[in-house]
């Protein structure tokens, strides 16, 4: 409790002792402090409005220049932060499993503290207000000046089974104590009782008994150690100088508990101090050898039941409010948690494990580095361990063709852009790289060159490499072109005196039209690989590469051999010269070989430029509609 805080009557505290009569109550607007002896300065409850006075409240952040939002620090920093302590009991309804003048009028007698023996008598009728003693009165202020009590029917010696109480906090409370208030005296056998999934199942707190191996199977007043800290021990203490009426029962969840003074790494204190449901049973009013008393003295009536404690939002909130839904308290979760009791990290804060806050530490989730390609991921506590315990995200679903456990390379088929940042929604290229030339669609992430096949060059491998020809073969789409001579001219030592008279040799570049095509007999595609002289004619042996045009006898693609008379060749008509490519038109002849294309003076031997395949092919296409006539 901060020295200097104010507090409104009513406010109880409990200092860390065995006596249970040691309990303060602020009876006017003072300061107070109370020290348990187990570490710093605490507080055990607040008044019955469960509220500490929001001007002096605002005046002690003033004065001690605390942060608007109390879960960071002035720099922005998360640090722990907890809700205000209150009575979590106040303004709650309590079930009580008897309750005097449901049933009519009943008449209760109460021993006066004067004369010995005299007796006071009254009515109790639940039908009157005046007269009603309901379980409201249990959780209502509390004015000391005007006292109003829940009361059991009378002869409760005689009742089959045990008195309980029962209140729902409505959610998780981090309870630091539980005070039981009496009208009447101080029953000899009670317990607390406390529930941690809202009432399905139910654990000791505390026993309260003269007898407590008989009542409950415990030894009276056993020690508390490590071992045992998180179980309820019976204690007696409670029938020391029993008063007539006014008798109080307080019981501090962490008294004497050895790991109190380390409860931010007491994970079983934690848990010890949780709960949603508090039960009170009353299990015997008077203790054997006690002085009998009439059937209408035997009652137990409560002037006020408190549960002091924190909304429980391990330490990752500074309050709870009225979810708009169904109007239960959640914890306003900040730190990036989410939940009841902030006890997880909000969607894709998961690169560090949830924790709970301590005072060095506030455990804030991380969101996931995912360069913004994601928006779900999940942890993986391999990965967390081995990067040092710093990171654990690994990013699901990544977008944009991103890829990696931050989405931070690129897919397979795509590569970095380097002129975005990897962040960028289109920081990644895809490959395009040919399906026949590259060997994968895979390329380099940095310079997006695809993986070529032998032969294949471009960054997306869609052209063959100097030195290579295209095949028809998806396997091998680009061959090496054959070793060739130096490239000569076939032609004799002299070149024949009537050369001009002969033929007329080209001279600068000869054009192709339709006219040209259609008056020969074939239209093909050459490269010259080799040639020889074979009497009156040289033979050059060629790759035919395409065939636009042929006549009776069948040209095939492939290597064949061309024949042309030595004299056509000596005037250079054609023109002809080993590693070069032509386009050939000529007419069928009978070549000296057995097979062969035959050229003369007369063909049409042009050297082959790439732009001639589309024209040629249109030309194909006129002859088949029969617009292809020889002069």
């Amino acid at each position: 409790m901060p020295k200097g805080t104010h507090y409104n009557p009513g406010t109880l505290f409990r200092k860390g002792s065995q006596n249970l009569d040691q309990i303060f109550t602020v009876r006017s607007e003072t300061i107070f402090e109370v020290d348990f002896g187990i570490g710093p300065v605490v507080s055990l409850g607040l008044v019955a409005s469960g509220t500490v006075n929001c001007k002096h409240k605002q005046l002690y952040r003033n004065i001690t220049g605390s942060s608007p939002d109390p879960c960071y620090d002035e720099h922005g920093a998360a640090r722990r932060c907890i809700p205000d302590f209150v009575n979590a009991a106040f303004g709650k309804e309590v079930r009580a499993s008897s309750t005097c003048g449901l049933k009519g009028p009943s008449r209760y007698c109460a021993q006066d503290k004067g004369e010995e023996g005299a007796r006071t008598c009254h009515t109790c009728d639940a039908s009157d207000p005046k007269r009603a003693h309901p379980g409201s009165y249990l959780t209502d202020l509390n004015n000391p000046h005007n006292l109003t009590c829940w009361q059991s029917e009378t002869g409760v010696q005689a009742l089959q089974g045990n008195v309980t109480l029962t209140l729902s906090l409505g959610k998780k409370f981090e309870v630091t104590y539980v005070s039981v208030q009496f009208c009447s005296k101080r029953p000899d056998s009670m317990a607390i009782f406390k529930s941690m999934d809202y009432g399905k199942t139910w654990v000791p707190f505390q026993f309260y008994s003269t007898q407590c191996k008989k009542m409950f199977n415990r030894p009276s007043r056993a020690a508390i150690t490590k071992q045992n800290e998180q179980e309820a021990v019976c204690t007696d203490a409670h029938a020391d100088g029993r008063p007539l009426s006014g008798g109080l029962v307080a019981f501090s969840t962490l008294d004497g508990r050895p790991s109190a003074h380390d409860f931010d790494n007491s994970p079983v204190l934690q848990d010890w101090v949780t709960a949603t449901d508090v039960r009170v049973t009353f299990s015997r009013l008077t203790a054997p050898g006690e002085p009998d008393e009439d059937e209408d003295s035997l009652f137990y009536a409560v002037s006020d039941l408190q549960v002091g404690g924190r909304c429980k939002c391990n330490g990752h909130a500074s309050r709870c409010v009225k979810e708009r839904d169904t109007g239960g308290l959640v914890c306003d979760c900040k730190h990036n948690t989410a939940g009841p009791e902030c006890d997880r990290c909000k969607p894709f804060h998961y690169d560090r494990p949830w924790q709970r806050a301590t005072a060095r530490e506030a455990h804030e989730c991380v969101a996931c580095n995912c360069n913004l390609h994601a928006r779900r991921c999940r942890f993986n506590m391999e990965l967390y361990k081995l990067s040092g315990r710093k990171s654990g995200g690994v990013c699901l679903n990544c977008r944009h063709n991103t890829a990696g456990r931050h989405c931070h390379y690129c897919k397979e088929g795509y590569y970095r852009d380097l002129s975005k940042p990897i962040s960028h929604r289109k920081a990644c290229k895809a490959c395009d790289c040919h399906p026949v030339g590259a060997a994968g669609k895979t390329c380099n992430q940095t310079t997006g060159q695809c993986p070529c096949k032998d032969g294949v060059t471009g960054i997306t491998c869609n052209r063959c490499a100097k030195g290579y020809q295209q095949s028809r073969s998806p396997i091998a789409p680009c061959i090496k072109i054959p070793v060739a001579p130096p490239t000569t001219t076939a032609s004799s030592p002299e070149e024949p005196a009537d050369c001009d008279s002969y033929c007329k040799a080209s001279k600068g570049k000869l054009k192709i039209n339709m006219k040209k095509y259609c008056k020969k007999d074939y239209a093909v595609q050459v490269h010259i690989l080799k040639s020889d002289k074979a009497g009156e004619w040289w033979k050059f042996t060629v790759n035919i590469i395409s065939v636009y045009k042929q006549g009776e006898s069948r040209i095939r693609r492939g290597d064949q051999l061309l024949w042309v008379r030595a004299k056509d060749v000596a005037c250079k008509c054609p023109k002809i010269k080993t590693g070069k490519k032509y386009l050939l038109l000529g007419n069928d002849e009978d070549s000296p070989g057995q097979s062969g294309v035959v050229a003369d003076k007369g063909s049409l031997v042009i050297q082959w430029r790439d732009t001639w395949a589309r024209r040629l092919r249109k030309f194909q296409q006129r002859e088949k509609k029969g617009k292809c006539k020889k002069a």
